[in-house]
């Protein structure tokens, strides 16, 4: 690829309440899955990484978790890695859901927005599901509550209007360095975006309080003499009651789970995958500093 004279670089941060596609918009832009998807609120639990690159700029996007009413020490953590973001970028895309309009959540993250700098921009997302003509009484809402820098409607799961937002933020961008290579599209370990791939698959299988109770952790990462890569993870759960769900009847959601994951992984590795899953019980386990840290949550990112 052959790069401007002219390079810019840097780092944005998407933001905005649980659930209005921040995932899914990364990965739009990145153009494959590095940041997992799913209808239940506060699946992001860390800043996601992700690069994407053109012949004149490279652009960091951090997908950071939505900003929501804390019940737990976890959410405590997810609280302060979204806002402390927000100090550390070029751009802040804020991003919300036109069908469900102004929430008291986008208030929240609006008084939030106002005790920074950095220029943001309100992404108005799902603009497919309403009318065009609903748009513009949204727009002057959220203008009547903070002066953003730009305003782009966009459909973050259809791509529509996703270049212009590409196009629109490279101009906020200073000269700088090419920080990672054309093909890198997160700065996140494989064994990071795997445990959020089998996550994943747990979300969309079960229901109720199983999806916040859940951590992964690979235990075991390699590639095998016939070329196939081995993972070991541990799915851990709060209690016991929660490890018979995970597991289901003579193991059979725990196979589905297996079964899913294996096949994104293998498209993320391009390699044949031998995925062995492990439930375990850590009782309380998001209230608890010590087994916080050791799942890889930290206040200091």
């Amino acid at each position: 690829m052959q790069k401007s004279k002219q390079f810019k670089s840097g780092f944005v941060a998407i933001i905005g309440r649980p659930n209005v596609g921040k995932s899914t918009l990364m990965n739009q832009v990145i153009g494959q899955k590095i940041a997992i998807m799913s209808d239940k609120p506060q699946t992001t639990r860390n800043k996601i990484h992700g690069v994407y690159t053109s012949n004149d700029s490279q652009i960091v996007f951090l997908d950071t978790p939505g900003i929501h009413k804390r019940q737990s020490k976890l959410g405590d953590y997810m609280n302060t890695v979204a806002l402390n973001t927000l100090n550390e970028v070029e751009a802040v895309l804020f991003l919300v859901d036109v069908v469900e309009g102004i929430g008291g959540g986008d208030r929240y993250i609006i008084e939030q927005l106002k005790k920074i700098s950095t220029p943001v921009f309100l992404v108005l997302n799902k603009i497919d599901q309403v009318h065009p003509e609903t748009l513009l009484p949204i727009i002057v809402a959220y203008k009547d509550l903070y002066n953003f820098a730009e305003i782009v409607p966009i459909s973050a799961m259809n791509g529509n209007n996703v270049n212009t937002l590409l196009e629109q933020v490279s101009k906020y961008l200073p000269q700088g360095p090419q920080y990672y290579p054309d093909d890198q599209v997160t700065d996140h370990p494989e064994q990071f975006v795997v445990a959020e791939l089998i996550r994943e698959k747990i979300l969309h299988l079960t229901r109720e309080e199983i999806p916040h109770s859940i951590a992964v952790a690979i235990e075991d990462m390699k590639v095998q003499e016939n070329g196939v890569v081995y993972i070991g993870a541990v799915i851990y759960v709060e209690r016991d009651s929660q490890k018979g769900i995970v597991i289901g009847k003579q193991g059979s959601l725990l196979k589905e789970v297996g079964k899913l994951a294996r096949r994104d992984i293998e498209n993320l590795l391009g390699s044949r995958t031998f995925l062995e899953l492990w439930v375990k019980v850590k009782k309380d386990w998001r209230n608890q500093e010590r087994i916080l840290k050791d799942l890889g949550f930290r206040h200091d990112v």
